[in-house]
């Protein structure tokens, strides 16, 4: 089985099952943050809580506030760091879904991931748009959204689309179909890009 092949695995959670994703973060957060995922009718999916005091970030994806049931777990390798690397874990069977590795130094003037697969070969690249609206965004102004496109083996994946709003971060997430993207990576995807690079735009 490819790499390509298996990162599309069947998810074990129909809520993983969709094709589009809209994601909000909590203003009144003290510390640390939490975020809202709802379907594109704005029904509830999942909470997600980025722990606080953590010397490593840890993340959790609930199917919602309550917390009774944890449906996603994004583990940092490392103590802080600027090119962490996240395991992204199925809590339930143990299954390691892929891996999201920042690229530090690339990630200064244009934010850059790599998408692994569970045996932590790349499969895919997330990156900001363009790298003239990226200058502007840290230079100029954070009131230009940031957009994010998703590829895997060169051809797009999923797209992440801030919306301008200068109080409240908010990510329309769309999944391409059929690119064999595991949707459990996208909204992964859209937490980190939440909890790290959001506070930038």
């Amino acid at each position: 089985m490819s790499s390509h092949t298996a990162v599309a695995a069947a998810t074990p959670d129909r809520r993983f099952d969709l094709d589009r994703y809209l994601l909000r973060r909590r203003i009144m957060k003290v510390v640390g943050a939490a975020f809202d995922i709802t379907d594109e009718q704005g029904q509830p999916l999942f909470y997600s809580e980025l722990k606080a005091f953590k010397l490593k970030e840890d993340i959790r994806v609930y199917a919602d506030q309550s917390k009774a049931e944890e449906l996603l777990v994004i583990q940092a390798r490392q103590i802080i760091d600027f090119s962490a690397a996240y395991d992204v874990t199925d809590p339930v069977s143990g299954e390691k879904v892929g891996v999201l590795k920042r690229r530090g130094a690339k990630s200064i003037i244009r934010d850059e991931w790599v998408v692994l697969d569970r045996n932590d070969v790349e499969i895919g690249v997330l990156r900001e748009d363009s790298l003239g609206l990226a200058l502007v965004r840290r230079f100029l102004t954070n009131l230009v959204p940031q957009h994010y496109e998703l590829a895997l083996a060169g051809a797009p994946a999923a797209s992440f689309k801030g919306n301008f709003n200068p109080f409240v971060y908010r990510l329309d997430i769309q999944l391409v179909r059929g690119a064999g993207l595991d949707p459990r990576l996208a909204v992964a995807c859209a937490i980190l890009l939440g909890a790290i690079e959001g506070k930038q735009g």
